[in-house]
Order: structure tokens, then C-alpha cells, then sequence
């Protein structure tokens, strides 16, 4: 159970990490002003979950770059193909939109059973940081769908 712990820990951080790193490029090609913001909000926050991994990596006594996550490896080589195709404007933006759900789906998926494995394993203090992360992240996919619904892809179905 520890390892499979740990394994959780250092693929979310690796998920973060590439997150990170593949934003400006979405952001970059976003024409909506709110999806805009709402990315560039879950940025910082993304930072702070980077941060809010290294103290648990500390406390759990592992090297955090322990893995590569193939799954987040996957759903931005996913999202850059996508758009790839696609020119800018409503259609990129539903795009986008879609790929970061997909995103935060698989990190709530991940915060969720790492925050279960903390509390069984009697790691209180470790839980309720991934309980926070978690909550941020469910955050951001609720923000993403009322973009989505309130302008977003009304707007690509009329392009």
C-alpha cells in the first residue's frame, strides 16, 4: 500500500509538472477572455499543488520526480493534436475547454484516491492537503463547464 502511495503521489506531480508546462500553450490560443482567466486562475493554483506535493513527498520521505505520468503525457500530445487542426476562435476555445476537463478529470480521479489511501493509512495531515487539492480541482471543472455553457459553445455552434 505505501508504494502504491507513493507511485500516486510522484505520477501527480509528474501529471502537475506537464500541466504546467503545456498551459501557456493553451492559454496562448484561447480568443474567450473568461476561459482565458479561468486557466490563468488554475495556474497559480496548479503551482500551489505543485508546492502543497513537495511537502508531501517530504513528509512521506520520497523524491517526488519519481515517475513520468503517461496518462497526462497522453491527454496534451491528445489536445495539441486536436488543435493542430483547428484555426483560433469558438471552436479552438470548445477544444481547449474540452482537453482541460479531460485533464481535471484524471487528476480529481487521482487527488481522489490518493486522499483515500492518506486517510486509511492514517495520514491525516497528508489527506486534508490532497482533500484541498481536490477541491480545487473539482473547482476548475465546474468553472470550465459554465464557460462552456454560458458562451463558449453556444459560440462555435454558430461559427
Amino acid at each position: 500500500m505505501d508504494e502504491f502511495f507513493e507511485h500516486t503521489i510522484q505520477d501527480m506531480y509528474s501529471a502537475e509538472k506537464q500541466a504546467l508546462e503545456a498551459m501557456p500553450q493553451l492559454v496562448q490560443r484561447v480568443q474567450s477572455d473568461q476561459l482565458r482567466q479561468a486557466l490563468q486562475v488554475h495556474q497559480r493554483e496548479s503551482e500551489s499543488q505543485v508546492t502543497r506535493l513537495e511537502q508531501i513527498a517530504r513528509q512521506i520521505g520520497i523524491d517526488p520526480d519519481g515517475e513520468v505520468c503517461l496518462a497526462m503525457q497522453g491527454l496534451i500530445d491528445e489536445a495539441q493534436d486536436l488543435l493542430d487542426q483547428l484555426e483560433d476562435g469558438p471552436l479552438a476555445d470548445a477544444a481547449i475547454i474540452g482537453a482541460a476537463q479531460k485533464m481535471e478529470h484524471y487528476e480529481i480521479a487521482s487527488y481522489g484516491t490518493a486522499r483515500t489511501l492518506a486517510l486509511q493509512t492514517g495520514l491525516m495531515e497528508v489527506a486534508n492537503l490532497l482533500e484541498t487539492t481536490l477541491k480545487e480541482e473539482k473547482a476548475a471543472d465546474e468553472k470550465l463547464t459554465y464557460i462552456a455553457m454560458s458562451s463558449v459553445n453556444q459560440k462555435a455552434v454558430q461559427q
